[in-house]
């Protein structure tokens, strides 16, 4: 069965504003990496909405900010239902403190697989009949922590670990109405840098390990996400797709003798 979103007369394509006329939601979108991406998505020419637990105090220019809380499932399936169109969910809230596993009870722990994993099925489910009527599509950030081990956040890790399969059996189960795909995302510099890394020197630092020589910009995060959003990707569901500036350096390398000149050489 063929798959068409509703009518929607604003809808043009153009290959500069590839979502004109779609609805977006970016959850988390009003700071870091979600402020990136809804900023490119409101460049790609689409009505934004961001919701949060706070107001923003820099909003993103051209995005409508509702406060909400993810945690809470009954205001989440309120504020969908409220919504009268939605084309693009962008599960992007999430986060955690750097925390050893032995540092917390597991119930602290749990409160971090709640917002990074249990906080988008919520949101999902809530979008699901909106996202299928238009033919629409999700959005899942992930990160190369769901992929390596994670120590000092594995509560985290586990939690994206857990996305990222959660959007591959979501993309069947709601194929062919609604594609879903997740972006793995690396490093990324944003306003809280400092709080992960350190200041401009470990920054600099860690920047080198990057095969690519740098940490991600949130706008690059944000690129990624329309292009999965948008018509460009329009055969592409069920996929992880890598933000990463070529991933990480084996450690082993570094420590090897063993061809170092031949190494350096390259």
């Amino acid at each position: 069965m063929d798959n068409h979103p509703v009518d929607n007369p604003s809808v043009d394509n153009s290959p500069d504003r590839p979502l004109n006329g779609r609805t977006v939601l970016v959850t988390g979108g009003t700071r870091g990496v979600g402020a990136g991406i809804a900023r490119a998505f409101v460049e790609a020419g689409a009505h934004v909405l961001t919701c949060a637990r706070k107001p923003p105090e820099d909003p993103v220019e051209g995005t409508e900010f509702s406060a909400l809380d993810l945690r809470d499932p009954d205001a989440v399936r309120e504020f969908f239902a409220a919504l009268p169109r939605l084309d693009v969910l962008v599960n992007n809230a999430g986060g955690a403190p750097y925390r050893p596993l032995v540092d917390a009870e597991a119930e602290r722990h749990a409160r971090i697989i709640e917002l990074n994993l249990l906080a988008p099925l919520t949101a999902s489910l809530a979008a699901y009949e909106h996202l299928r009527r238009a033919g629409g599509s999700v959005v899942m950030i992930g990160s190369v922590s769901g992929s390596r081990p994670s120590p000092g956040s594995a509560a985290y890790g586990a939690a994206k670990a857990g996305l990222e399969n959660l959007a591959r059996s979501m993309a069947v189960e709601w194929a062919p109405d609604i594609r879903v795909n997740t972006l793995v995302v690396g490093m990324v510099r944003t306003e809280s840098s400092h709080l992960h890394y350190g200041g401009e020197d470990a920054i600099a630092a860690v920047s080198r390990t990057v095969p690519l020589g740098r940490l991600a910009d949130p706008s690059d995060v944000g690129a990624a996400a329309v292009f999965l959003a948008s018509p460009a990707a329009a055969y592409i569901s069920g996929a992880s797709l890598l933000v990463h500036g070529g991933g990480e350096r084996p450690a082993f390398l570094d420590a090897a003798t063993a061809n170092k000149e031949t190494r350096k050489e390259t």
